[in-house]
């Protein structure tokens, strides 16, 4: 039996560009880390802005386990049935009752459970219920599941992020952020063995702002005017990370940021 698992977490996809690189990257990507879970943040595919059913279904069919999101995820309607009826597809579990959907899923991939839980930060975001004490609870419900446990915390703040890290520190296996559509360079085992990343990036286009096209941010940022962004098509790479988990202690034991440029 094996003693680890490799688990593959993919960075906001933005766009087409974004998902004709996971397209034609991942199933490549997935077998060189000989990844046991596939995860990506689905909530910018949709022109930047959210995700549809059809989008969702073309994921899973890639080879991707779970679809994660942040505050994008309600800017398509037609998203919030496959939120309730399938179980993974996520959204942040930190908002309110009678939201749509579910914020955890646990499933079992390779013979080995695993629990994956998405949240959403407050500094500089919609005030939603506390991250903190919604994954706090979220674990302690879970430890009967005996899972190695992932969370994707969509958050602006790199505090906030590394707070929520320490503050899980060897209660759950990893803990990546996104939101920023920027990769971090801080990946690293935290002292208890939980792994982490401030931000994970975007899989998008390059070059663009943050998956939008260059000439309107410079615009909207030179005139400060309302000017409607649009996603860039130029060609994108995937970014991400893979963590390395031993399974008996479900600690982190191995961590290396994913930048493949320019896949299509």
């Amino acid at each position: 039996m094996k003693e680890t698992v490799n688990v593959l977490l993919i960075g906001d996809i933005v766009g087409q560009s974004g998902i004709r690189a996971l397209f034609v990257g991942l199933k490549d990507l997935a077998r060189r880390t000989d990844a046991d879970l596939v995860i990506v943040n689905g909530e910018n595919a949709a022109a930047g802005f959210g995700l549809t059913p059809e989008i969702a279904v073309s994921f899973f069919s890639m080879g991707v386990d779970v679809i994660t999101s942040g505050n994008h995820i309600w800017q398509k309607r037609e998203i919030y049935e496959t939120l309730e009826s399938n179980p993974r597809v996520l959204r942040p579990a930190n908002y309110p009752q009678g939201t749509p959907g579910s914020g955890h899923v646990v499933l079992e991939k390779s013979g080995v459970k695993f629990a994956v839980i998405n949240l959403q930060g407050r500094e500089d975001m919609t005030p939603i219920n506390d991250p903190f004490r919604s994954a706090s609870d979220i674990v302690k419900k879970l430890r009967s599941e005996n899972a190695i446990v992932i969370i994707d915390f969509h958050a602006e703040s790199t505090e906030e992020k590394e707070a929520l890290a320490l503050h899980l520190d060897g209660e759950v296996a990893a803990i990546v952020g996104t939101h920023t559509h920027v990769q971090t360079a801080d990946e690293r085992i935290l002292p208890k063995g939980t792994g982490y990343i401030t931000d994970i990036g975007m899989t998008g286009p390059e070059p663009s702002v943050i998956g939008v096209k260059t000439e309107i941010a410079v615009r909207r940022s030179l005139t400060q005017m309302p000017i409607k962004m649009e996603t860039s098509e130029e060609p994108a790479g995937i970014h991400g990370v893979l963590f390395t988990i031993d399974i008996a202690s479900r600690k982190t034991t191995g961590v290396r940021r994913i930048a493949e440029k320019s896949v299509i």
